[in-house]
């Protein structure tokens, strides 16, 4: 798998499809690798006719690690409450910008930027401080941060936060079964015997709980977009499960209702995850968005200029 060196950190990366389609950079939530979403996804979108990429973000996979570095997590929401900086070695901002200069490295001017749960956060936030670089946005399963908005259920907070009781392989894939079970999707199961083999295969490849800290630290430290987003002009997509209980409905409605002229999709029976009974309707969904991204911007692109702009003389 290739390695490349973007906005100062090495990061590991994937890419799908022809060079001359438009791109897709699909972007990871909280603590998960890129090979976290199923294989039914990217291969999904190539038989769309995307351009593909998908990245560890730092702290996770084989992207760099920050090591022995573990922020206090109360310490740093006692900062955020009090109104001081917080004690953390990076920011979402940071994870935003590793994202736009990853697209850099590899020659790609814009691309469509999709990302789940704090992928999402992190989306948004490419979009806000790279709209050069942001053909459409799609924030799946995200919030704004609003601190008005409802919090997780009890249940799946414990979940998100919990700990296997060792860091065998065998605890991890358990407990991560177990914990899927509380905020997954109850209209679209996936087959257990093969959710516990991906799970298994992800652990193989990388466990690293200590980078789950320091996003998490990230998470709490990078303030709410709410204001920020009601000035974005991108043509944005919402996507959210009416079933999720980590991330509530009411985050994705609010997300929507903060940017201009975003469409807003929530899904009876999915959840906080990406099972892959559910994969076909993600994909056509977020690809005919897309279609259409593209097709405003050719008929943009097509339409002469009105008289007197540009600098027309």
């Amino acid at each position: 798998m290739p390695k490349i060196r973007a906005n100062g950190i090495s990061l590991n990366y994937e890419e799908y499809g022809p060079a001359t389609a438009p791109t897709l950079l699909i972007i990871n939530g909280y603590s998960s690798q890129m090979t976290s979403w199923p294989d039914d996804l990217h291969q999904g979108f190539v038989a769309r006719g995307f351009r593909v990429i998908r990245f560890d973000n730092r702290d996770t996979g084989l992207s760099e690690k920050f090591d022995g570095i573990l922020p206090d997590i109360r310490e740093v929401m006692k900062a955020v409450a009090e109104g001081r900086e917080p004690d953390v070695p990076y920011l979402l901002n940071d994870m935003a910008d590793d994202a736009a200069a990853l697209l850099d490295e590899l020659g790609i001017t814009s691309a469509h930027i999709a990302g789940a749960s704090m992928g999402g956060m992190i989306a948004q936030l490419v979009a806000l401080r790279h709209p050069q670089k942001t053909r459409s946005l799609v924030s799946i399963m995200s919030t704004t941060s609003d601190p008005s908005l409802p919090r997780s259920t009890p249940e799946a907070q414990e979940a998100l936060l919990s700990r296997p009781p060792t860091e065998a392989k065998h605890d991890v894939v358990e407990h991560t079964m177990k914990t899927r079970k509380v905020y997954g999707s109850p209209a679209y199961l996936d087959d257990e015997t093969w959710l516990r083999g991906h799970i298994g295969r992800n652990y193989d490849r990388m466990y690293y709980p200590q980078g789950a800290i320091r996003q998490y630290a990230a998470i709490m430290a990078s303030p709410p977009r709410t204001e920020p987003l009601k000035k974005l002009r991108i043509r944005t997509l919402v996507l959210h499960g009416a079933a999720d209980t980590l991330i509530m409905p009411e985050a994705g409605r609010h997300t929507a209702a903060c940017i201009p002229g975003a469409e807003l999709k929530i899904i009876d029976g999915w959840g906080h995850n990406f099972p892959r009974p559910a994969v076909p309707l993600l994909v056509d969904t977020i690809a005919t968005f897309i279609d259409g991204a593209e097709r405003d911007r050719d008929e943009a692109f097509a339409r002469p200029a009105t008289p007197g702009c540009c600098d027309e003389q």
